[in-house]
């Protein structure tokens, strides 16, 4: 029989024994107690995956059949869960709720904030089985899989080129747009790529990243730097 452990209230006089989250009434409760004796008696007849609410399982239903009822009346854009719906109106009203207790930065989403947590707290918790490199984000783990396995989703519709990260495919389209959106503030050189103006802002920093290990010298550019390591093995460059 389950104890009601808090001081018994009104609205909500039925408290779980394991937690103590406290209920309005008696079935919620018992609905509650299936999550912590891991019960999952509601099956999904497509894909055979069970829960242990109704509610859940109903949810589920919905990335079978697409079914999205809940719709921003702001762009239309719509979700098959209303609190995905409430978080993404606050792309439109920019509200952010969830703020870093270290650094006061502001986020609209929870999830978001654990991650930025991460960056003070350096934590990695998602490790790849084949090279053992950390991730702090799942997604990071995901996309960084796909190098491995050598798989590239994502292809340019111009000249089908394939990359493995959305990004990249971005960048890459650009070249045939020719738009270059990242400037330098100090000689107003533009590049196609982020990586390509902090390149070349070493140039006017005397900033020097790449190091020989054999004989000291360093340079700002990577493609300096590789062309000096053939001076070492000898190694003629085709490029």
């Amino acid at each position: 029989m389950e104890r009601n452990l808090r001081t018994p209230t009104k609205e909500k006089p039925y408290a779980c024994n394991i937690c103590f989250e406290a209920f309005s009434d008696h079935s919620n409760l018992k609905k509650h107690l299936r999550m912590h004796r891991k019960e999952k008696q509601y099956v999904c007849e497509i894909c055979s995956k069970a829960f242990s609410l109704r509610q859940t399982l109903k949810l589920h239903l919905r990335t079978h059949t697409n079914e999205k009822p809940y719709a921003c009346h702001i762009c239309s854009k719509a979700f098959s869960q209303r609190n995905n719906m409430e978080t993404h109106l606050r792309t439109h009203t920019k509200e952010t709720p969830y703020a870093c207790e270290i650094c006061s930065k502001a986020f609209s989403l929870r999830q978001t904030l654990e991650l930025h947590l991460r960056t003070h707290t350096k934590e990695k918790p998602y490790v790849c089985d084949i090279c053992s490199k950390a991730f702090s984000d799942r997604s990071n783990l995901k996309t960084h899989l796909r190098m491995h396995a050598k798989e590239k989703p994502y292809a340019c519709e111009i000249c089908s080129k394939a990359f493995s990260q959305r990004e990249h495919l971005k960048s890459h389209l650009l070249t045939h747009t020719n738009e270059k959106p990242y400037a330098c503030d100090i000689c107003s050189k533009a590049f196609s790529q982020r990586q390509h103006l902090k390149s070349h802002l070493w140039t006017h920093t005397e900033e020097k990243p790449y190091s020989c290990e054999l004989c000291s010298k360093a340079f700002s550019q990577s493609r300096d730097f590789k062309r000096h390591l053939q001076t070492h093995t000898n190694e003629k460059s085709y490029a």
